[in-house]
Parts: C-alpha cells; structure tokens; sequence
C-alpha cells in the first residue's frame, strides 16, 4: 500500500542507502490522494501534544491545502471569499457553541 509524499521523500529514503519505488500519478488519482492525505495530515494534528508538534502538522496540512487548490484550479481569493460568504451568513467558530 502506498502513499503520497512529499516531493523530496523519494530522494531523503535513497540518500539513506534504501530503494524508493515511485510512480507518477495521474490527475484523477492524485486528486483522490490529496483528499486522502488532507484527512491524513488532520488526523495527525489532533494527535500533536504541543506547540512545536501543532505547528509542523498545521504546515502540513497548509501545503495539502494549497495542493488541492491548484490541483482543482481554485484561487485562494475565491475560497477566502467564499469563507467570507459562509462566515456573514452562518457566523464561525468563535463563540466556541457546541450544539447537543
């Protein structure tokens, strides 16, 4: 089972002394991945303990974010203002309601 990394993994596994079987995937399936790693990268930040660790996994999940936004062929102007849109009609998190 495999995964997406990050462009340099292949070259940090072989610098190591180890063989990186790599391929390229196709549009689709690198979509599908991105979508993957997002939930990925999400998971891990809940599991970070402390700052340091929250903000590696923030970055993280920031670079799969702006990935998808160029895989899909979305600005971030236009998801800013699309939050901007969801924020003035729905309100956000900042009240911090949980709702039973």
């Amino acid at each position: 089972m495999g995964k997406l990394v990050r462009d340099r993994i292949p070259d940090i596994i072989e610098a190591d002394g180890r063989v990186a079987r790599t391929r390229v995937l196709d549009r689709d399936e690198y979509r599908s991945a991105l979508l993957d790693k997002l939930v990925e990268e999400a998971h891990e930040l809940r599991e970070a303990h402390n700052g340091d660790e929250r903000l590696g996994e923030l970055a993280d999940v920031h670079e799969v974010f702006t990935s998808l936004l160029a895989a899909f062929g979305i600005a971030a102007e236009e998801v800013a203002a699309a939050a901007t849109a969801k924020r003035a009609e729905r309100g956000g998190f900042d009240r911090r309601i949980w709702l039973e």
